[in-house]
């Protein structure tokens, strides 16, 4: 047989153009990876953090996070939006990610625990947080979450909570 000439193996210039523009369109860059320092970094944190492309691909999770992502189940189901979506709705709070004005991805960090705790346990755990926080002043750590002193002394009764005994300073002891 002869060999084909190469004008039948290209498609027309105009059809060629079309094909490229479609290409650049739909190409998607490979993900990121991080290096072992930042590695490192996002292991340290005390909470999950699950980090995301600009393109919305998931590109790391510390150990936290994984734990986590492997117990919403089906990992290709929880692809792209459907993974961001759920850490939001499990109370991870997002930040986004950028370098000047360049949009590098999103953050998504998610409380120790947080997945499994009841809205009471949040509440309950969001109080010692803020008592911590005020240094036991309960006026301060009232005004921070929005609640009357009454309030707050109603919660901490209910959690088995009580000011130290040295007055309204320092965080409330267990009972």
């Amino acid at each position: 047989m002869t060999a084909m000439l190469p004008e039948t193996l290209t498609p027309h210039p105009s059809m060629q153009l079309r094909m490229a523009q479609r290409d650049k369109a739909t190409s998607v860059p490979p993900p990121l990876s991080f290096a072992p320092l930042g590695q490192a970094v996002l292991e340290s944190f005390g909470e999950g953090v699950v980090v995301f492309d600009a393109y919305g691909r998931m590109i790391y999770a510390n150990q936290r996070a994984r734990k986590v992502v492997d117990s919403l189940g089906d990992a290709t189901f929880l692809r792209g939006g459907a993974l961001r979506e759920r850490l939001v709705a499990l109370g991870g709070r997002a930040r986004s990610l950028k370098q000047g004005s360049a949009e590098l991805g999103e953050a998504i960090f998610l409380a120790d625990g947080a997945h499994a705790k009841t809205l009471a346990e949040r509440e309950r755990q969001a109080i010692l947080d803020t008592l911590e926080q005020t240094h036991g002043k309960l006026a301060e750590t009232a005004r921070r979450l929005g609640i009357s002193r009454t309030t707050l002394w109603r919660r901490l009764r209910a959690y088995g909570l009580r000011p130290d005994a040295r007055g309204s300073h320092g965080p409330p002891a267990r009972v």
